[in-house]
């Protein structure tokens, strides 16, 4: 079997997929330029500081370009908040206390941030009298609108209402902004008037609108994912309200302090070029996932959405049904990344997770899943996410790698 002409086929079948992908790429970059321009950043928002960083410009500017982006009143864009996980953290703990309940209408959360919910004695919300409701998704993966309904009426000291964008270790698909939405005005037609807020990792640009733009209070993600447009060197974003942002701000920094202090002595200028080519960039993202999912399905694989599904976030789910072929195809992606391509991933116990995790992330940044990378859980039915890819031809070579280890294809 050719695994060139798989390719190439896939490629025409896919070819209408890639231009409306290109052209939300189109409006999100306007969006982006614009507010750059509105902010007048200039090359004085690039140095860095030092100490307590009073009026450090680069980085009070790169909040308010971060909130423009995305439609809301204010912004924090920081390389102190470490992952997504620790963004979120820092919202959670900025915005809630002790005695309130948080519903989470998408289900369990994420496996990184259960410790942060459900914790005991590690310094969790549970530990501070932070309760919870969590909402199963109904029978076809969705958020189930009666059953949240029901539990904000039963449960009137509920805080938040928290939705996870992204799929996680789930197999389900990612939520749409449309349906995100829907759920924001559900709620507050239910009488709900605490905070919407959304984990948006792995959803900023790959649609031409946004979480806060379509109901939710405060969105949150990582610059290590889509919005550093693999430029970003660490850090993370939370954008929303005002009210929310600056109790956010207090306990990031220090309660009184807020956000009038912070330093980075290297600068800002990878945060806002890399914001810049965000939408580039994850428009490759989707181009590859499509591309891979494509020639997958043809050999048979199951993949969450399917090939011919643009989804709501950088991540596709592959179904193998069994370990060998999992593993060959996230080692696959190691070995055809430009760093440690000569590693081979093993399954090892990964902090956060319960389960045995390989991981392929041969990236400049390390950990960065906006770059060409997979992991997964090794347990049955053996399912790898995948997820990014800086330029669409490293994907390409990705998959003609992946075939011709899988199906011992040549040429």
């Amino acid at each position: 079997m050719n695994s060139l002409k798989l390719i190439k086929t896939a490629e025409e079948a896919v070819r209408s997929q890639y231009r409306a992908i290109d052209e939300t790429a189109y409006t999100n970059q306007v969006k982006v330029l614009e507010a750059f321009q509105r902010s007048r950043v200039s090359t004085r928002h690039f140095s860095g500081t030092t100490g307590y960083g009073y009026g450090d410009e680069g980085r009070d500017v790169l909040g308010q370009v971060y909130a423009d982006v995305f439609r809301t009143e204010a912004g924090i864009c920081s390389p102190h908040m470490l992952s997504g996980t620790h963004a979120l953290t820092v919202a959670l703990f900025g915005i809630l206390r002790p005695g309130d309940r948080i519903l989470f209408a998408s289900g369990m959360p994420y496996d990184t941030l259960r410790g942060v919910v459900f914790g005991e004695g590690n310094g969790s919300l549970k530990d501070y009298g932070i309760t919870n409701t969590i909402i199963d998704l109904n029978q076809d993966g969705k958020m189930d609108a009666e059953a949240i309904r029901a539990a904000l009426a039963a449960s009137p000291d509920t805080r938040m209402v928290y939705i996870q964008r992204s799929r996680g270790y789930e197999l389900r698909d990612a939520f749409s902004c449309k349906e995100i939405g829907e759920i924001c005005s559900m709620v507050r037609a239910a009488g709900f008037t605490g905070c919407i807020f959304v984990d948006n990792c792995y959803g900023e640009f790959v649609e031409t609108t946004e979480p806060t733009e379509v109901g939710a209070d405060v969105i949150v993600g990582s610059l290590i994912k889509n919005p550093g447009g693999g430029i970003a060197q660490t850090g993370g974003y939370i954008c929303g309200k005002s009210r929310y942002i600056e109790a956010i701000g207090q306990r990031l920094v220090a309660p009184s302090v807020g956000l009038e202090v912070g330093s980075f002595e290297p600068g800002y200028r990878n945060f806002y070029e890399g914001l810049f080519m965000a939408p580039h960039i994850t428009a490759q993202a989707l181009k590859i996932s499509i591309l891979i999912s494509y020639v997958m399905q043809t050999l048979g694989y199951k993949c969450y959405p399917d090939w011919n599904v643009t989804p709501h976030d950088i991540t596709r789910a592959i179904e193998f049904g069994d370990e060998k072929a999992m593993v060959t195809f996230i080692r696959e992606i190691q070995y055809a990344s430009p760093v440690d391509s000569y590693v081979t991933c093993e399954p090892w116990d990964m902090p956060g997770y319960d389960d045995k995790i390989i991981m392929a992330a041969g990236t400049f940044v390390s950990g960065a899943s906006i770059e060409l990378s997979a992991d997964g859980p090794v347990k049955p039915p053996y399912i790898a996410y995948f997820q990014g890819g800086l330029t669409y031809e490293h994907g390409r070579y990705a998959l003609k790698r992946i075939l011709d280890s899988l199906l011992g294809c040549k040429g």
